[in-house]
């Protein structure tokens, strides 16, 4: 997807420019030219149905290690434990633009089926969310970057890299993540829309690490999908097993993966109706 921004920094995602205590993880997608294809439901339908279904374990534990520890672009802060809700996370959206409120929503409810142990869902109380979802205009991505996150970081943002997108974190000492703002622009055009939001969304959960070993993750900066597909799938169903939980170390993530991806993998085959291995 381009570039990104990765780092934890003291400042509070909320409707203000001031910077205050806290741990955050900023993601953000550049504007690089997408392949020459028609931004389509029918192109991402026929893109989803080709996708590829079987990995081995090793395939799968290599990208879920290399993405949910470490962080592209560290700013401060560590990055070497697992990071993740632990609570319901309910999602609300900000900016009045129909057609992609629906097109959030639907989003939405195709993760919360696919995560086994994550309760997923919309909401309408934008105080009381985990999940602020912003949508607005290009020309308008710049003065919102400045109102969230200051002058001063808007303009590393703008220098380091070209966002056309972007979400970020706030997690506590314990490495739980309490709040996720994602910023979407809304005339991108469909795909751009649609692939910004379903990585945007997935990374603001925790997986925030890019990897360009790993071909089959959307979070690989040369992958564009469109779609949850089934390896993401497995990245973040072992990520919200409760056997998984913020603040582990490798070595405790480790341990315990052989029993989880057992599970992981009999639930992604059930809930995508994909032959019994």
């Amino acid at each position: 997807m381009g570039p990104r921004l990765r780092g934890d920094d003291g400042f509070r995602m909320a409707h203000s420019s001031s910077i205050r205590a806290g741990l955050i993880v900023l993601i953000a997608l550049s504007a690089v030219p997408l392949p020459a294809f028609a931004a389509s439901s029918a192109t991402i339908a026929a893109r989803q149905r080709q996708q590829r279904t079987t990995f081995s374990d090793q395939e799968i534990i290599d990208g879920f290690l290399k993405t949910t520890f470490g962080a592209e672009f560290h700013l401060a802060g560590r990055v070497d434990r697992i990071r993740k809700y632990e609570t319901p996370v309910r999602v609300a959206v900000n900016g009045t633009h129909g057609k992609r409120q629906k097109q959030i929503a639907g989003i939405v409810a195709d993760i919360a089926k696919h995560i086994r142990h994550l309760d997923l869902a919309m909401t309408t109380n934008v105080e009381a969310a985990s999940v602020n979802v912003h949508l607005i205009h290009d020309r308008d991505f710049d003065s919102t970057l400045a109102t969230f996150y200051g002058e001063e970081r808007a303009r590393e943002i703008r220098t380091s890299l070209d966002p056309q997108c972007l979400s970020g974190f706030r997690k506590n000492e314990a490495f739980a993540i309490q709040h996720s703002d994602v910023f979407l622009t809304v005339d991108n055009g469909d795909f751009t829309f649609l692939d910004c939001a379903y990585e945007e969304l997935l990374q603001s959960l925790g997986p925030i690490n890019d990897t360009d070993a790993v071909p089959w993750t959307m979070f690989n900066d040369d992958v564009r999908m469109g779609y949850f597909d089934i390896y993401d799938q497995y990245v973040l169903n072992i990520l919200y097993d409760p056997r998984i939980k913020a603040g582990m170390t490798m070595a405790e993530v480790e341990a315990v993966l052989p029993q989880v991806l057992t599970d992981v993998r009999a639930w992604v085959t059930k809930v995508n109706g994909l032959p019994a291995e």
